[in-house]
């Protein structure tokens, strides 16, 4: 069965299991998610996607692991605070950066953008930008 990955993101969990998640309908998706996953701790992935089309108004940080962020249309700059600095990434489509464990990451587009996430995202903090 096909599902769209904006609307249906996929968990990528322990013994190379996958599963298909429930619609996404915005931040307070992610904590039933955490539940749901539990048992994965840290090795448990999310796979999503999403369309961007003005900067985002949060930061975040995975403690827990990395994520791979890939840019699949449009373009997107990855900002990521790394050792008191704010480090700029341009990525179009087909290119990807990494946004390692504890590096507080947001973004800005200046136009329409997708992008697909890998994230470990046990313990994920967010914050105000």
């Amino acid at each position: 069965m096909a599902h769209d990955l904006t609307r249906r993101p996929v968990h990528l969990g322990l013994g190379a299991s996958a599963s298909s998640e429930p619609e996404f309908t915005g931040r307070d998706w992610y904590e039933d998610y955490a539940e749901r996953h539990a048992g994965d701790g840290k090795e448990g992935r999310l796979v999503s996607m999403f369309t961007f089309d003005a900067p985002w108004d949060s930061w975040e940080m995975h403690p827990e692991g990395s994520e791979v962020v890939v840019c699949t249309a449009g373009e997107i700059t990855l900002i990521q605070e790394i050792d008191a600095r704010e480090v700029r990434t341009r990525l179009s489509a087909g290119q990807y950066a990494i946004n390692a464990p504890g590096v507080w990451h947001t973004a800005d587009v200046a136009g329409p953008a997708t992008a697909l996430f890998i994230t470990a995202g046990a313990g994920t903090r967010i914050r105000a930008r």
